[in-house]
């Protein structure tokens, strides 16, 4: 049953290309939001607290800080409203799900850059 859900899912699930990012980067998503029938492009810029999943229902969460509150957002890889990602800075974390960074504020709220690019 589950290769027969694999199969479906590569077979019609359109796969967008966007670049490789992972947990500690600092990414910008770009995105459509309707009212009404206005269509507009909105962006969401943070840091990327995790990725998970695979294939089809694959997402990531992402969060930032507005004023002293914390706001993180789960986005589907496979949105249809995503419109691109970019990276804007690559960062060096030892954990595939940095958890820890909610609790984090001020100077301690840092991601060192690292030299992968």
């Amino acid at each position: 049953m589950e290769s027969l859900v694999k199969f479906v899912q590569d077979e019609f699930v359109t796969k967008k290309d966007f670049p490789e990012f992972s947990a500690g980067d600092t990414i910008t998503v770009y995105y459509e939001i309707r009212e009404g029938e206005k269509v507009r492009t909105q962006f969401f810029r943070g840091v990327v607290i995790q990725k998970r999943g695979s294939g089809a229902s694959e997402t990531f969460t992402i969060r930032k800080m507005s004023g002293i509150v914390g706001v993180e957002r789960i986005i589907p890889v496979n949105m249809p409203a995503l419109q691109k990602i970019e990276v804007n800075k690559k960062g060096s974390v030892r954990r595939a799900r940095i958890y820890y960074f909610r609790g984090l504020t001020g100077k301690k709220a840092r991601i060192k850059e690292s030299m992968r690019r």
